[in-house]
């Protein structure tokens, strides 16, 4: 510690800004913490004595002793009466950032950028397959995502702030993990009436998300290794939370008419538990036609399974109303509804939630309690003030004429400007506009050259089990006004050539 160089790096690191608010001795501390992980202060290196220090660095000897104790507390130092203060021998070269080569500290060699890590076969595949991105701003053509701009802030803070009056202090307490239950009881209501359900409170299990439920339904429902069914082309976050949870996923194809049963009869993999989008296809925008949901209800009694009923923004149609779901034709009682409102009402509010069958409401909620515990209590209580009070319903109101124009925006924009390049679906209901690539154009090309131009161009195939014949975009409409469409799709009208 002597020399020059290492005294000057002790006072460099004493001076760094992010210390700023700590204690003088806890910085000195800190500081010379780091030099011995460092290797600067090799094992058995002898410290100055606390009045030499505190000399050469403008310190009370004080300041200088309180740094030593406590390093010497935590085991970097070990002090001897008569010898001085000494870096513990116990800090080995595993424990530290650098090695001592020749009196010299030198760093030593990071691994190298794609070398292997330790992880578990799942791990290893998580890390393979990638994570689902979720667009944290809006940007053109991102799907998924809502308008914000005209959420109701102030009606939401109000209830907000009635909401803690009310409950306070239990709020502040754990929940329950099946949730808090006006909220299932307000769920309840809405889904009878609006959706056409046959729920009860006590088969509501509240939720972060819409993955997150489908994970629980990977974990309680299938064994690892075992088939699971799926549409084919289908939810990207589905297929996710069944790779994870080491499923094997068996597509069913859909066309026109949503799900084709026919393919699902004749399936020979022997799975029992399906996931389908009925009321509004991801990504196709097909309704399920009445004849196969029935059809779907009578395969899952058969089989004694499941259907995993996911209402993706069905609150959105603009062409007559929506159609009744699943759950509500199911008198079998062997379909599990998912319901979100990030969708519906904004992304960062995190609230989902599940409708079972009886017999399914204590393992999953067992489940549930085990993975996160409960959905903050003070957000539930607000929703469901927010539903009792009618301004859901208003605010739904509200959205679906707004995005029926930004729908009808969106096709005239592709029309007018992409004519040649790709041929836009007009969807029934949803948030985002499926569009084919003509012949001679390339998904990844458009894609790339997009991107240039700061678009994102969510493509088609990803969402396949078997490469489509014809690539294509799903371009999400909802959360941009009918200019920000117009300029966009010039924008990239422009880049494409």
């Amino acid at each position: 510690m002597a020399n020059n160089f290492e005294l000057d790096t002790l006072k460099i690191r004493i001076a760094d800004p992010r210390l700023a608010a700590l204690e003088l001795h806890v910085r000195v501390q800190r500081a010379l913490r780091q030099l011995i992980l460092d290797g600067v202060l090799a094992p058995g290196c002898r410290l100055p004595a606390t009045r030499t220090l505190s000399q050469s660095l403008g310190l009370s000897r004080d300041t200088v002793e309180t740094a030593y104790a406590q390093l010497q507390l935590d085991g970097y130092l070990c002090r001897r009466t008569g010898s001085g203060s000494f870096v513990s021998d116990k800090i080995g070269p595993n424990l530290q950032g650098t090695r001592q080569k020749n009196g010299k500290a030198f760093m030593p060699l990071r691994p190298q950028a794609g070398s292997s890590v330790a992880l578990s076969t799942r791990g290893a595949n998580i890390l393979a397959g990638g994570g689902v991105a979720d667009q944290q701003a809006v940007k053109a053509f991102a799907t998924g995502l809502p308008e914000t701009r005209t959420f109701p802030v102030d009606i939401w803070e109000r209830l907000q702030r009635q909401a803690l009056k009310s409950h306070r202090p239990s709020v502040l307490l754990h929940g329950d993990p099946q949730g808090a239950e006006p909220l299932r009881q307000a769920i309840a209501d809405y889904l009878n009436l609006e959706r056409g359900a046959r729920v009860a409170a006590d088969q509501v299990l509240v939720l972060s998300s819409t993955r997150q439920a489908l994970f629980l339904c990977a974990q309680v429902l299938v064994d690892a290794g075992q088939p699971i069914l799926m549409e084919d082309p289908g939810y990207f976050g589905a297929r996710k939370a069944f790779e994870m949870a080491q499923l094997k996923i068996v597509p069913i194809p859909v066309d026109h008419k949503g799900l084709r049963t026919d393919m699902l009869r004749a399936d020979p993999s022997g799975a029992n538990t399906i996931y389908v989008t009925p009321s509004h296809q991801y990504p196709t925008g097909a309704t399920l036609a009445l004849e196969r949901r029935l059809e779907l209800t009578a395969w899952a009694a058969e089989r004694q399974g499941w259907i995993i009923e996911d209402d993706y923004d069905s609150q959105f149609h603009y062409e007559g109303l929506p159609t009744a779901c699943v759950q509500g034709l199911d008198t079998h009682q062997r379909t599990i509804y998912l319901g979100t409102f990030s969708k519906s009402l904004y992304p960062g509010l995190r609230m989902g939630y599940m409708v079972l069958p009886h017999e399914l409401v204590k393992p999953m909620s067992h489940a549930r309690s085990i993975l996160d515990g409960h959905t903050p209590q003070i957000s539930q209580l607000t929703l469901a003030r927010f539903l009792d009070g009618g301004h859901f319903g208003s605010h739904i109101r509200a959205m679906r004429k707004i995005y029926a124009v930004r729908r009808e925006a969106m096709a005239h924009a592709v029309q007018r400007h992409l004519r040649g390049i790709v041929a836009a679906h007009l969807p029934p209901g949803g948030l985002q506009m499926p569009c084919l690539l003509a012949e001679g154009w390339s998904e990844p090309d458009t894609i790339r050259q997009a991107a240039r131009v700061g678009i994102q161009l969510p493509g088609l195939s990803r969402l396949y089990a078997r490469p489509p014949a014809r690539g294509g975009w799903l371009l999400g409409f909802a959360a941009l006004t009918p200019h920000e469409i117009e300029t966009a799709i010039q924008r990239l009208a422009k880049a494409l050539g």
